[in-house]
């Protein structure tokens, strides 16, 4: 298969003409391994002009998209492809309401997409962080009188985050969970789930590291107004202004999706001319999701 490499709109645009240029990439994609029937198990097909499959045995035909995070996309395939090329190859993303004026369509389907591909750039957890890595709390939301430091009742958004450093003190990876509190167990939730036990780790002096300490390799020094951690506390800074001047505003429900959004991009920084194809076969790969997954509670 010719995957689509670079972050260049206008090679990508000629690429994608149509929707037809989508539903073929989708295709090559989707029965990349050969084509296997859903109702029967069949492996003989015919491949009809919009790329879907029909069965020889049973004629049940197969779209491109169905059961994947595209079913059903109303909006058309190349509209839904520009919105996921621009996710993944600019630095800022775009907001819903961008999306509506750029692409014509209403804010709550520019919304709904989005949190879709969020949802396929969500880690694996399957290769947890090694080597040197530095961890901080942080939390988003404006100015509150009285709070200060790790008020366990603040109304703000607790986010635990964590940094691999390269040999050169660079960010290599990156992560963040939102989290209930600032405890122990809470702030374990990031170890178990991106960090590797042999990892050196550093974190500050806060207490609730203590315990976890136990089971992981962690160093706590002195953060020194975030001196000691410049390249984590670079992306906690970047995460923030990210989400204020982007979006101004997310719920708590849906924040771990546009985390994982940050993330994915930070992350494939040194491999650009590959993420959207990256982003597309998750998607491919991921069951399709009902409105109400996304919807606040």
């Amino acid at each position: 298969m010719d995957i689509f490499e670079g972050q260049n709109l206008l090679e990508f645009s000629e690429r994608f003409k149509t929707d037809e240029n989508c539903k073929e990439y989708l295709s090559k994609i989707k029965w990349s391994s050969g084509y296997k029937c859903r109702k029967c198990n069949h492996t003989g097909s015919q491949e009809r002009a919009d790329y879907s499959r029909t069965c020889n045995r049973c004629s049940d035909t197969e779209s491109t998209s169905v059961d994947t995070l595209f079913h059903r996309v109303r909006f058309g395939l190349r509209k839904a492809f520009f919105i996921c090329f621009e996710m993944t190859t600019t630095t800022k993303s775009l907001s819903a309401k961008q999306t509506e004026s750029r692409y014509g369509i209403t804010e709550k389907t520019a919304r709904l997409f989005m949190m879709k591909v969020r949802e396929a750039m969500k880690s694996s957890e399957n290769y947890p962080m090694d080597g040197e890595v530095h961890v901080d709390e942080f939390v988003v939301g404006g100015k509150e009188t009285g709070k200060i430091g790790r008020s366990y009742d603040t109304a703000k958004k607790k986010t635990v985050c964590a940094v691999q450093l390269t040999q050169e003190g660079k960010v290599k990876r990156m992560y963040a969970l939102k989290i209930t509190d600032f405890s122990s167990k809470s702030l374990k939730t990031i170890f178990t789930k991106h960090i590797d036990p042999t990892a050196k780790v550093t974190t500050d002096l806060w207490k609730g590291y203590v315990p976890i300490s136990k089971d992981y390799n962690i160093q706590q020094i002195s953060s020194n107004k975030g001196l000691n951690f410049p390249a984590l506390h670079t992306m906690i800074h970047q995460v923030k202004s990210w989400i204020r001047t982007t979006y101004s505003w997310v719920s708590e429900f849906n924040i771990n999706r546009y985390y994982d959004e940050f993330c994915f991009r930070i992350n494939r920084s040194q491999d650009k001319k590959t993420i959207f194809d990256k982003l597309i076969k998750r998607m491919m790969k991921h069951e399709k999701m009902a409105i109400d997954e996304f919807i606040c509670r």
